[in-house]
């Protein structure tokens, strides 16, 4: 008794291969001190396993609330960004369609799938921006649009105005700002004073990838609203105690690590120019997409037998020979930028023949 539309379902893709250098995932690459594991693992010594976790959070709501500088009652807690776009793709907007434009990140389809609701995508024009004009000629199909801020995989960020002139068709519009501690841009305003827009922040590109934290950040009607249909206890009792200790002792940490990722990024863009063929494209994110003039699965199976796992996004709409790397500690990008340019020299010779 499975409905069609799961049988039709394509789950979300992973990137599983072993290799010595994973960067295919957007993860923070500096490991947490050994200080810092300390005083982790004080606090798990302390946590009663056998009981459940407060179904609040509200320790961590506090610090998160310090964090980013909202108060609590704007806050909804996920088992990471995925489990808080289910619920906004359950209950925001029941009629209409779900608008994305895309290459995005395909967490927002597969909702959409999921839930039953109407898909409308629009292709980026060719600089990766929104296509406005074709966004406002569907306007009347969608009541909820996604925007990924800056964008995943292409690094850049939609035009501000151009998404306020989609939302004044009245739409309720989903900043996700997984990557915002890279970019520093952000829509926080609008969500904490209307009742139209939502911001999605996440602990997963900060160093906790593990812990699975989504944070929905909204104006306190919203929030309470969007709170109603979340899962109980969706916040592991670990979870809650590490990310507490990561915020606040660790905050230090975290900041100095963002940096060091800005200044590798613009130094593998830099680098990535020089490599004949290779077309990086601009970032405000701690990942770089770029276009190699040979198919991607091709390079992206070089760069494996070379130690180095990146990301095939060529399967995207307008994406094609593209590959995605994430931005890694310096010896990481160093391997990175040798394998490709080994992995580019390599089939360079194998078409040439």
């Amino acid at each position: 008794m499975i409905p069609e539309r799961i049988r039709r379902l394509k789950p979300y893709k992973t990137e599983t291969s072993r290799a010595k250098v994973r960067l295919s995932s957007n993860e923070l690459p500096y490991p947490v001190p050994e200080h810092l594991r300390k005083r982790i693992a004080e606090e798990i010594a302390r946590v009663p396993f056998e009981r459940y976790p407060d179904p609040t959070a509200s320790e961590l709501k506090e610090v998160l609330g310090e964090f980013f500088g909202v108060r609590e009652e704007n806050i909804v807690l996920g088992n990471g960004s995925d489990e808080l776009i289910y619920y906004l793709s359950a209950v925001v907007g029941d009629v209409g369609g779900i608008y994305t434009p895309v290459p995005t990140f395909p967490m927002y389809e597969i909702s959409a799938d999921v839930m039953g609701r109407k898909k409308v995508t629009v292709p980026l024009t060719a600089d990766f921006d929104i296509d406005l004009e074709s966004s406002l000629g569907l306007a009347d199909m969608y009541s909820l649009a996604y925007f990924a801020f800056p964008n995943n995989p292409t690094g850049n960020l939609f035009s501000r105005d151009r998404i306020r002139k989609i939302r004044e068709r009245g739409v309720f519009v989903v900043l996700d700002e997984a990557y915002y501690h890279y970019s520093g841009e952000t829509f926080l305003e609008d969500a904490l004073r209307r009742e139209d827009t939502a911001v999605l922040r996440t602990l997963s590109k900060i160093g906790m990838a593990g812990l699975r934290v989504g944070v929905l950040i909204a104006k306190e009607e919203v929030a309470r609203e969007i709170n109603k249909v979340r899962l109980p206890f969706n916040i592991t009792y670990p979870s809650q105690v590490i990310a507490k200790v990561m915020l606040t002792e660790g905050r230090e940490f975290i900041e100095e690590s963002v940096e060091k990722v800005v200044t590798e990024r613009e130094r593998v863009f830099r680098e990535l120019a020089t490599i004949e063929g290779v077309e990086p494209f601009p970032s405000r994110a701690n990942f770089i997409l770029f276009r190699t003039p040979y198919p991607a699965d091709a390079v992206h199976s070089r760069m494996l037998s070379y130690g180095v796992l990146v990301r095939d996004v060529s399967y995207m709409p307008r994406l094609e020979r593209c590959l995605r790397v994430s931005v890694g500690r310096p010896e990481e990008n160093d391997a990175f930028l040798e394998a490709l340019y080994r992995s580019v020299r390599d089939l360079g010779q194998r078409f040439a023949g």
